[in-house]
């Protein structure tokens, strides 16, 4: 399209799950209500049309050996593009992606900066490996370097213990998310295990990724607090295989990732149920292939959480909770178009039929 062509967005425009138009414009990038007046060169694209997609934890410029080129982050970006995810929230990465910001072509990103996390309790290559009395410093830190977030990993493995367990003392973290919170940072935790729930909520955290830990004794605190979860159905699919490879060494870790994962539908469906925040992640970077959103929002449909809210979780409730805007008038023409109605089916999102990017079709 030229500089001065308009694209004709025309079927069903779902600006939010009940709010839906016949038609919206993009003029100059942007969102138009109305036909523009004296308006050429008009592209016409038909069909069920989304805010750009929302994966809520995705790790752009990682895989599972640690940082990657940025060849290999260009072809992570565009596999979540061309799959209609056009936001990711990148819940930590060891690479400068920055450069991304420069390309009209590539998804926007919100970046929480590096992991933080215990020394020899992660991932090598992942994160800054520190003790508790650098937290402060390093989420500081984090929290300069980021997009309004910063990652701590919570639990892990401890060999000693030979089983999952928290990560940081009480005062460390009530002490670094005081001071996120004071530079204007949200702060969030990956969580597999029940330990250290309580803390990181009472400490004042915003969000925790995975979330397989919840208990009846944690959901209610995390509903009176609005701390949101970001469960990665996708990537807790694979803790049986991880189970498998540690059970030699770790049996009881072993044991206690196949607890997680088989009651990790109902754990799900009681956090929405209780009034949990939930939005779609993938967890996509490490392990995982790019482009999985669609797969994820049917896994919470799975898990027993009504088709329109999973939608929402990646789409409309999405962008409103990373204080990101939709398909408001004046607003960046991200969408993505579809043959049928995904609130009707949500598998629908696996098949997009245009994607638009600040404008553009992309896809």
């Amino acid at each position: 399209m030229s500089d001065h062509a308009v694209l004709h967005v025309k079927g069903r425009v779902l600006v939010g799950p009940e709010d839906v138009r016949d038609e919206v414009w993009v003029v100059g990038g942007r969102i138009a209500y109305e036909r523009p007046v004296g308006a050429r060169d008009i592209r016409t694209v038909e069909g069920w049309a989304l805010p750009g997609l929302v994966d809520a934890h995705c790790h752009v410029g990682l895989d599972a050996h640690g940082p990657v080129s940025d060849d290999v982050s260009e072809k992570q970006a565009l596999t979540d593009r061309d799959a209609g995810t056009l936001l990711l929230r990148d819940a930590g990465s060891p690479s400068d992606t920055r450069w991304i910001d420069d390309r009209d072509d590539l998804p926007k990103i919100i970046r929480a900066g590096r992991h933080i996390a215990r020394t020899r309790r992660y991932i090598r290559n992942y994160a800054w490996e520190i003790e508790p009395e650098d937290l402060v410093a390093y989420v500081a830190q984090e929290a300069r370097r980021g997009d309004g977030w910063v990652k701590l990993v919570g639990d892990w493995i401890d060999r000693e213990a030979g089983d999952l367990s928290a990560c940081w003392p009480r005062e460390a973290v009530e002490a670094a998310i005081a001071e996120a919170h004071r530079l204007g940072a949200r702060v969030t935790a990956h969580c597999f295990a029940e330990d250290s729930l309580r803390d990181l909520v009472e400490a004042g955290i915003d969000c925790i990724e995975h979330a397989t830990g919840l208990t009846e004794e944690t959901i209610p605190l995390f509903a009176e607090r609005g701390v949101a979860i970001v469960p990665t159905l996708v990537n807790i699919a694979t803790f049986p295989k991880l189970a498998d490879g540690g059970e030699t060494k770790f049996p009881r870790w072993s044991a206690h990732m196949r607890r997680l994962h088989e009651r990790r539908y109902d754990t799900v469906r009681a956090a929405y149920d209780a009034g949990i925040p939930v939005f779609v992640g993938t967890d996509a970077g490490g392990s995982l292939p790019h482009g999985l959103v669609a797969a994820e929002v049917a896994e919470l449909v799975t898990a027993g959480i009504p088709p329109v809210a999973a939608l929402s979780a990646t789409a409309w409730g999405a962008r409103r909770w990373l204080g990101r805007p939709g398909l408001e008038e004046g607003a960046p023409a991200d969408l993505v178009v579809y043959e049928a109605d995904p609130r009707a089916d949500v598998r629908v999102l696996a098949a997009p039929r245009r994607v638009v990017l600040n404008g553009q079709v992309v896809g």
